[in-house]
């Protein structure tokens, strides 16, 4: 991607301390909060850390308060923050990943295996955590493509330093010289870990490599609303009719995942039939729309919280189904943590 005029989602803004108070500093801090919240969420690949790590970047800005004299935009003080604070964090661990990345596809009757930990995966974050607000269509689903699951998953092949690098010149739009004053390094140097970063993900394939639709259009709503239909009558016929034939279905923390739509009926009617009856609440995440399910616990019409699953969208028909199994999932996109009748 060529060097943009303008960087995307931040501006630079630059301020003195001994020009403004603590409460406007503050104020400008806050600002920022929901780019640092996505740069930090495609370094690290967990909405946890991310909102940890940009929680410790303002931490660390508001202690340097007195320390920041305004020759460098404030945003870019605080992204040379936030990637020291990523840095630390990825010392040592090992890359998330997504299901598919890990192993083949199995069948509906194969054992259901012990979860894994959650830091193997890959984990959703809400778009309005993580993607600034922008009145321009093309714009917005440009933002979303640089935050699909399968895009952060290809992201976290990369060597941190070089993670950073493509971050920042092509999903942030910094030039290469202002990478190089975040990283204390030469233009040269980061050049060529661009470049090393595009080589190894041209030999990566993103998702299954096809184009997600646009999540705003007519066709589009239409079919999440007969997917919900379907899925609360729990009418597998139905909702496997909404499939490609080589859908896919993966359920972390499980490692286990499903490719075909016998497959997946096979599944919602077989280990997956303790969803029945269950409702659903509409999310959005990861630039995807997705659902919130809560399974029935009692007579009453009770509903306690499950998984939050997103949705990939292509040609008019669902292509991928990821369901998290984490209820603390819950309060980060905002759902409620229980539902009656």
């Amino acid at each position: 991607m060529p060097d943009q005029p303008e960087a995307r989602g931040w501006e630079r803004v630059t301020v003195s301390t001994s020009t403004i108070g603590r409460a406007e500093f503050e104020r400008q801090l806050e600002e920022q909060r929901t780019v640092l919240t996505g740069y930090c969420y495609r370094m690290l690949g967990s909405p946890y850390e991310a909102e940890d790590a940009v929680q410790e970047t303002m931490l660390r800005a508001w202690k340097a308060f007195d320390r920041f004299d305004g020759r460098s935009a404030l945003s870019t003080w605080l992204y040379r923050i936030a990637t020291n604070v990523c840095l630390d964090a990825l010392q040592g661990r090992k890359r998330r990943a997504i299901p598919m990345d890990l192993s083949s596809s199995s069948t509906a009757d194969t054992p259901l295996r012990a979860p894994e930990s959650w830091d193997t995966w890959i984990q959703p974050i809400p778009d309005a955590a993580a993607l600034p607000e922008t009145s321009d269509p093309a714009e917005l689903v440009e933002e979303r493509e640089t935050i699909r699951l399968a895009f952060v998953a290809a992201l976290q092949t990369l060597p941190p330093k070089q993670r950073t690098v493509l971050i920042l010149r092509e999903v942030l739009r910094w030039q290469a010289s202002e990478v190089a004053e975040l990283l204390d390094t030469s233009v040269a140097s980061v050049n060529s870990a661009l470049q090393r970063a595009r080589a190894t993900l041209d030999d990566t394939v993103i998702g299954d490599g096809r184009t997600l639709d646009a999540t705003d259009d007519a066709a589009q709503k239409e079919l999440l609303e007969r997917y919900l239909d379907a899925f609360e009558r729990y009418d597998i016929d139905a909702f496997v009719s909404l499939l490609h034939e080589d859908a896919t279905h993966n359920m972390p923390p499980h490692e286990m995942w499903l490719r075909g739509q016998e497959q997946i009926h096979d599944w919602m009617l077989g280990p997956g039939i303790t969803c029945r009856g269950s409702r659903l609440l509409p999310v959005r995440g990861n630039g995807a729309p997705g659902f919130a399910i809560y399974r029935p616990t009692g007579p009453n019409g009770e509903h306690e919280p499950f998984n939050v699953h997103l949705i990939d969208v292509v040609g008019g028909r669902v292509a991928g189904i990821t369901y998290f199994i984490d209820v603390g999932l819950f309060p980060i996109f905002g759902l409620p943590m229980e539902l009656d009748d």
